[in-house]
């Protein structure tokens, strides 16, 4: 046998880098596998944390005014400032009012009692300085037979309103966004006004303003 075939005959019998051919070769594949699993779970939390804004919101607006013994409780402009600079905060650091958008409706009955089962937009205020228009109405819509997606419509009950909030927010993935489904998440949340409340005041704008402050219209 000659020298180049013994040699030969060594090389194919060595198995002594076996285990780093192995592993340069799947290398790749658990990487990959790895940064879509964390990719995703970052996915998923920051989506979870966009419904929960979306909802606090909702909660938060069915419940504000001001109360008094004479008038039914007002709503200001202010109060809204409020809450929705409140929102920034719980998103953190999401950056909402940079990266996302919060779109406060009132949808309300066109008449009390609304026979003919029509809702109105009465008023609307956003935050946020992502570019994005609710899709669902806006404000001075008054032919509405509901607000919302198909499968999650809402309606307002006579003598009260449904506070609709929608929430868009541009995801940042944190290595590709090739292994999310989406890069805008988008949600909804909507809550009924909890009490009484004045829905025609300022001349019928239905939000105060005595303080004067920027309104955050849409």
């Amino acid at each position: 046998m000659s020298p180049a075939s013994r040699l030969l005959r060594r090389l194919r019998g060595d198995t002594s880098g076996l285990a780093a051919v192995e592993f340069a070769l799947s290398a790749p594949v658990i990487l990959a596998m790895f940064l879509a699993g964390a990719e995703l779970t970052n996915f998923a939390i920051t989506k979870l944390r966009v419904s929960q804004i979306a909802l606090h919101v909702a909660d938060n607006a069915s419940r504000i005014g001001t109360n008094s013994l004479l008038t039914d409780p007002q709503i200001t402009e202010t109060q809204i400032n409020d809450l929705l600079i409140g929102a920034n905060l719980q998103a953190g650091t999401l950056s909402l009012s940079t990266r996302g958008r919060v779109i406060l409706s009132s949808l309300e009955p066109v008449a009390n009692p609304n026979t003919t089962a029509r809702f109105k937009i009465r008023w609307q205020r956003c935050y946020g300085g992502k570019a994005y228009t609710s899709s669902y109405g806006i404000q001075g819509a008054t032919n509405k037979t509901n607000m919302g997606p198909a499968s999650q419509t809402v309606t307002a009950p006579d003598d009260g309103a449904v506070m609709f909030v929608e929430v868009a927010y541009d995801y940042q993935p944190l290595f590709s966004a090739r292994f999310v489904p989406t890069t805008v998440i988008t949600d909804i949340a909507a809550m009924t006004v909890r009490d009484a409340r004045d829905y025609g005041g300022n001349g019928g704008v239905g939000i105060y303003n005595t303080e004067g402050a920027t309104a955050s219209t849409c």
